[in-house]
């Protein structure tokens, strides 16, 4: 069967993604294809320059599901090596691309390919005509932030956005909310001391993915049964106390368990304040009371 493909790294399968993947579903239908969505993963930079690789948004299952949720009949992933990527740019169409009986190819405006990213859309075009695939070029989507600027989706931009803690804006970008998953380990017990029990995420298996920024996020923890609570979610060192080590931890709002050694994954809907000292313990727990009914207040919302 041919396919309509559509080759990327796909980071988040932001909207901009998604709206290559409805396009190519048009073109599919049209043609009775199947929309083939090819992602590198990890990312071709761990390769070319593994210094540079970005921060991951989501895992390869994750990338899976988000682009057949968003169209693809199959995803391919591909795996980068230093011979693929230092291909010319119609080998890399003659031998790879070719391969996969493509009716058409449909990329965004900036896409590039071929060794030291030689080839771009005009080139792709006329290999295309060569071969005998049409070449379908999508305008980026553009997304108006909460500060009214309007830009160009991309990975990078939500990168940016998440670190600075402007996870609501990240949102507006991916479409969906953003979320780190991992397995709730043993902290300090200190919030439990506080009368604010918390979960601790296990930090190792995050490390290449992307942090908020150091705050309390508004946002809900989905555990492995697939209950959703409201949780409010400290990211950072905890600065009113003298142990400065880096968590992400949560509070999750009307419930009493234990969780250690489960999975939890935590969402980001809301920044609602820095991480600050307070001179007090009694003081910080009057603020944590209004965190609380900040989440729960902004969580009802969304």
């Amino acid at each position: 069967m041919p396919n309509v493909l559509t080759i990327g790294v796909f980071d988040g399968v932001h909207l901009g993604h998604q709206s290559l993947l409805r396009h190519a579903r048009v073109v599919a239908s049209k043609n009775r294809a199947q929309v083939l969505a090819i992602a590198f993963d990890p990312h071709p930079d761990s390769v070319l320059q593994p210094q540079r690789q970005p921060p991951r948004l989501i895992d390869r299952q994750q990338k899976e599901r988000y682009l057949l949720a968003a169209g693809a009949d199959q995803v391919l992933i591909l795996e980068p090596t230093q011979r693929l990527l230092d291909q010319q740019p119609r080998v890399f169409v003659e031998s790879f691309l070719m391969q996969y009986e493509p009716l058409a190819v449909v990329e965004g405006q900036d896409f590039r390919f071929g060794h030291q990213r030689a080839g771009d859309m005009a080139l792709l075009e006329q290999l295309g005509e060569q071969f005998g695939f049409q070449t379908i070029t999508v305008r980026k989507q553009q997304v108006v932030l909460s500060d009214v600027t309007q830009m160009p989706v991309s990975s990078t931009l939500t990168r940016w956005l998440i670190a600075q803690g402007r996870v609501a804006d990240a949102e507006r970008c991916l479409g969906r909310p953003f979320s780190l998953h991992s397995t709730v380990v043993t902290g300090d017990r200190r919030g439990r001391q506080l009368g604010f029990p918390t979960i601790n995420l296990d930090l190792e298996p995050l490390a290449v993915y992307i942090r908020p920024a150091p705050g309390v996020y508004a946002g809900s923890a989905t555990l492995a049964d697939d209950t959703t609570l409201a949780a409010c979610i400290s990211v950072g060192n905890k600065p009113t106390f003298t142990d400065r080590r880096f968590t992400i931890e949560a509070f999750l709002l009307d419930f009493d368990g234990d969780l250690y050694g489960q999975s939890v994954t935590l969402t980001f809907r809301r920044w609602l304040r820095d991480q600050l000292p307070f001179p007090s313990v009694e003081l910080l727990i009057e603020q944590m009371h209004r965190d609380v009914a900040a989440t729960r207040e902004r969580t009802s919302l969304v």
